[in-house]
């Protein structure tokens, strides 16, 4: 979503008038969750997606009314819809989209600014789509028209923002001072919470393709590596962060930064790097720890562990030799094998052939 909100601001700034297409329910199986985004100029530029495909040449002709003049739109489809068949909506679940032109008195900028520092931020759109609120931090930035309504709706979105959630919220329902004096308006919430971390230790050719594709997949990327020839930034070009530090100090110095949504990635295959860092990852919150090396070397690596007082618990979490098994050579299918296998411990995945399952495709 970071590049659809960074063009959004461009074209807000340059004068560029836009609609905006926001997923705000799925039911059953859908590729994209509440908060997916979609834009559409008035020159016909499409950037961003709401439903993987299905779908889109009907909201982009929504769009194209909406710039005209129509009002903001609330649409569903669903599989059962003989319109849904004929747009492409053939995936099993049902979508609902709100599309609404995007005007000067939406906050992207402060939205695209705090999304870049990595500050949590809410965008917050009525259904009827007059006004719009970005909160954060115990900051607004915007207004849905009046003092008291803007006080609900933030309260509503940073509840929300806290547990990383995005879509339709009715402001007015909990129970505070502020939210009984306004009036019920249906919002809908983009949530932007701080990116997943991936920490490369290890500066070898094999972190430059994952630090790439880490970035790619939206996670903030950094590479530390004690040997100052290794760690030079020009070879990581899309890192956040590129250290020449001891990865056992540098995590030491950090761990507070690491969490749930965290991977942490130990490439260097040199005990005396990888065991110290290995050791505090895995007593970390870090959801994913993966090291590579061979069968002999992990075998090698789990007594050292041992030796400095890793449990079996910790160690039952070390994914090594790192990667699924996708029969790829090099660094460039490597990084895919590791990636695929952070997605899947991440979020829950089988890793087995979609082919082979039954059910719906993605998640409900």
């Amino acid at each position: 979503m970071r590049h659809v909100i960074d063009q959004a601001a461009a074209w807000q700034r340059s004068g560029t008038r836009f609609a905006m297409a926001t997923v705000v329910r799925t039911w059953g199986s859908s590729p994209h969750g509440p908060g997916a985004s979609m834009l559409v100029s008035e020159e016909g530029r499409i950037v961003g997606s709401v439903s993987g495909g299905c779908v889109e040449a009907a909201v982009c002709a929504i769009a194209e009314e909406v710039l005209a003049g129509a009002a903001p739109t609330l649409e569903r489809w669903g599989v059962g819809d003989e319109d849904a068949f004929a747009v492409g909506l053939t995936c099993g679940g049902t979508i609902e989209v709100l599309v609404r032109e995007v005007g000067a008195d939406v906050p992207l900028s402060r939205l695209a600014a705090d999304i870049a520092a990595g500050v949590p931020v809410a965008l917050v759109t009525p259904v009827d789509g007059s006004g719009c609120l970005a909160v954060g931090g115990g900051t607004t930035t915007g207004s849905l028209g009046d003092p008291g309504t803007d006080r609900a709706a933030a309260l509503v979105a940073e509840g929300m923002l806290r547990r990383g959630a995005s879509g339709l919220v009715t402001s007015g329902d909990d129970t505070t001072e502020e939210s009984a004096c306004a009036p019920e308006r249906e919002l809908l919430v983009q949530s932007f919470a701080t990116r997943p971390r991936l920490l490369i230790f290890g500066a070898v050719e094999f972190a430059r393709p994952l630090a790439d594709m880490g970035a790619a997949l939206g996670y903030r990327v950094t590479v530390c590596d004690a040997r100052p020839a290794f760690a030079v930034a020009e070879r990581f070009p899309r890192a956040e962060d590129v250290v020449t530090e001891r990865p056992d100090r540098w995590f030491r110095a950090h761990d507070h930064l690491v969490d749930a949504s965290s991977a942490v990635c130990v490439l260097t295959h040199d005990a005396r790097f990888d065991v110290p860092v290995l050791a505090l990852a895995l007593r970390s919150m870090a959801g994913y720890v993966g090291a590579m090396g061979s069968r002999r070397t992990h075998e090698d690596r789990l007594e050292r562990l041992r030796t400095a007082g890793t449990t079996d618990a910790e160690l039952a979490r070390l994914r090594s030799p790192i990667g699924l098994d996708l029969g790829g050579r090099g660094p460039e299918e490597t990084a895919v094998s590791i990636l695929a296998e952070i997605v899947a411990v991440l979020r829950g995945g089988t890793t087995l052939p979609l082919a082979l399952r039954t059910g719906p495709v993605h998640k409900v």
